[in-house]
């Protein structure tokens, strides 16, 4: 590829991750993933990035300019979009990762984690309508009657109809607790629902006949907070008489969005009429319960947004970097030598090499926590089960916070790199960065993730999770070793981890004293020095398997003296922030704890 045909993800990074760092084909092993092999992986991935590379990218432009028109009470979307969708429809994208019965492949979710950045950094949008569907789809599978799998599942499943995740309420964002929508049980056994959603992506649109919204309400007569929220499933049109019929959802409003353009934002109101039919998805009083596995996936799946966003820019930064010439070396004494390109000055290389560094740590990152989904949903026994489950719960909140605040941190790079036509509108860094804000934002704020790492996940079964990163961590620093890498990595990386769970002791024992608001005070700065270790851990596994493929002497040697470089920029640069962050989380700094609102 010449420098101006921007790949999205380097194949070989892809590669690299699966087969050098990860071992993908042990997956194979276990009975879920029988039937596949490096072939069947391989050859879903090259469909995959042809997709995104030749349909998916080339659209992506045009959507960010003309998003989703409200008219006449209803969205329409941008023209191109059904053609766009279709193929990754029939390529089965939307159960990829499901049973055979529901119609799925079974693929690890490792693999098609990967394929999915292709998408995802082609273009986001595109991709979001069915990431959305397939979270909706896995809902209705694992707590929906056989009767409401048979309505909406398969469907959702099949593409025929999409799928949203309602939760959101105008007084009800991150507090779940304080849903009003309400639901009234009728003799026929449906409930009417009434009530307001908003932020809810892909609302409403012209692409298919037909929209699910799970969505929180309260049954009449349930108790308050958290255990009186119940899950429905709320059609845009119903089923009555074999056709479809409104269903009382009507859009209130558009919410005009810096990025993500080509995926709408709604208002929706629910049975302003009194017919809005919705059906309870599994028992009453456990939505946010149900709700947290399509949360969770969501934010996963957000974290992977990121991860490609912060790739697909870096890639265009770097193609910019070795195309532009600008200025001649320093020392340089004949004015009419000719110009270099950019990326021979050494400030454009420290850009190129934060931001190589954020996005393949992240990618990296990404995929670990994916493999651990893979082996808590289908490993043999129960106890590596559990383990990985436990691994999973606390990589989440780091796995999907690091892309997005780091990820706007290098998409803020690959527009510093492109100087002036950086802040264009006719090139493409501007309107990545727009839509990697939202990602910081999206499922879950970077401060609420802070909360749920420190506050319930890394404390959970009396740290039983942490302890189980550290051997993780020990793991790869025991392979570090023996594929004979820099030394000083794995002791820094070690002392590293050994902080993290001093500090943790000290944060949980001023929660076990009552000091709550003690313990969590800190929490961002907390998930922010959890996630340059995990990050570290990544770069030191990278290391190895590239200490590894220059030992026995694999190409180019080029892209493991790359991985090297990397791994050395974060063990310089990031891994020595943990001190400081760990100081500050113990000193219990009350600067903006004692803020008063009018001192501000």
């Amino acid at each position: 590829m010449t420098p101006w045909q921007n790949p999205l993800l380097n194949d070989r990074d892809v590669e690299f991750l699966l087969y050098e760092v990860l071992d993908a084909p042990r997956l194979s092993e276990l009975p879920y993933f029988a039937e596949h092999s490096r072939d069947t992986f391989d050859l879903y991935l090259q469909s995959c990035r042809r997709l995104a590379r030749e349909v998916l990218f080339p659209a992506y432009k045009p959507m960010d300019e003309a998003p989703p028109v409200f008219e006449r009470g209803a969205v329409k979307v941008h023209p191109a979009l059904p053609e766009l969708i279709r193929p990754l429809v029939e390529l089965g994208t939307i159960g990829a990762t499901r049973p055979a019965e529901v119609g799925g492949q079974q693929l690890p979710l490792l693999v098609a984690t990967l394929a999915n950045v292709y998408l995802m950094a082609g273009n986001l949008s595109v991709c979001s309508y069915l990431g959305l569907t397939a979270g909706a789809a896995h809902l209705l599978e694992t707590f929906g009657d056989d009767a409401l799998k048979a309505t909406f599942m398969t469907r959702l499943y099949a593409g025929e109809w999409t799928g949203t995740m309602a939760l959101t309420e105008p007084q009800a964002g991150s507090s779940l607790a304080d849903v009003q929508t309400r639901a009234t049980r009728t003799e026929a056994g449906h409930y009417l629902i009434r009530g307001a959603k908003t932020f809810i992506s892909g609302g409403d649109h012209d692409l298919t006949e037909n929209i699910v919204h799970l969505a929180l309400a309260r049954i009449d007569g349930a108790p308050p907070g958290i255990k009186g929220v119940s899950l429905f499933a709320v059609p845009k049109r119903r089923i009555q008489g074999g056709e479809l019929v409104p269903n009382d959802v009507e859009v209130a409003g558009v919410i005009h969005k810096i990025g993500w353009r080509g995926l709408p934002s709604l208002s929706l109101s629910f049975g302003e009429r009194g017919d809005c039919h919705g059906y309870l998805v599994g028992s009453p009083h456990q939505g946010v319960a149900y709700m947290f596995q399509m949360m969770n996936e969501a934010r996963l799946m957000v974290g992977a947004n990121a991860a490609a966003t912060a790739s697909v820019a870096y890639h265009e930064a770097l193609g910019y970097a070795l195309a532009r010439p600008q200025g001649r070396p320093l020392g340089a004494k004949d004015p009419k030598a000719p110009q270099v390109p950019i990326v021979e000055h050494a400030d454009v290389r420290r850009m190129l090499l934060r931001q190589k560094a954020i996005v393949e740590g992240s990618l990296s990152l990404v995929a670990a926590t994916a493999r651990y989904a893979d082996l808590a949903a289908h490993a043999e026994g129960a106890s590596e089960r559990e383990r990985a489950q436990r691994l999973l719960d606390l990589l989440t909140p780091i796995a999907k916070t690091f892309p997005a605040e780091k990820g706007f941190e290098a998409n803020a790079l690959a527009l510093q790199v492109h100087g002036g036509y950086g802040y264009s509108s006719e090139y493409l860094p501007e309107a990545w960065l727009r839509d990697q804000k939202l990602n910081s934002i999206h499922e879950g704020t970077t401060g609420i993730q802070g909360l749920d790492l420190l506050g319930r996940k890394i404390v959970a079964g009396g740290g039983a999770a942490l302890l189980a990163l550290g051997d993780e961590i020990q793991q790869v620093v025991g392979r570090a070793q023996r594929a004979g890498v820099e030394p000083a990595w794995c002791e820094r990386l070690a002392a590293s981890v050994s902080l993290l769970g001093e500090l943790t002791a000290e944060l949980a024992g001023a929660g076990l004293r009552g000091e709550v608001e003690l313990m969590l005070r800190h929490s961002a700065d907390y998930l922010e020095l959890a996630s340059v270790i995990v990050v570290a851990w990544q770069w030191l596994a990278m290391a190895a398997a590239a200490r590894e493929g220059l030992t026995r002497g694999a190409s180019p040697a080029g892209f493991y003296e790359g991985k090297l470089c990397a791994a050395q920029y974060w063990f310089a640069t990031e891994l020595p922030r943990v001190e400081a962050l760990a100081a500050l989380c113990r000193s219990g700094d009350d600067a903006y704890a004692r803020m008063r609102p009018e001192w501000f």
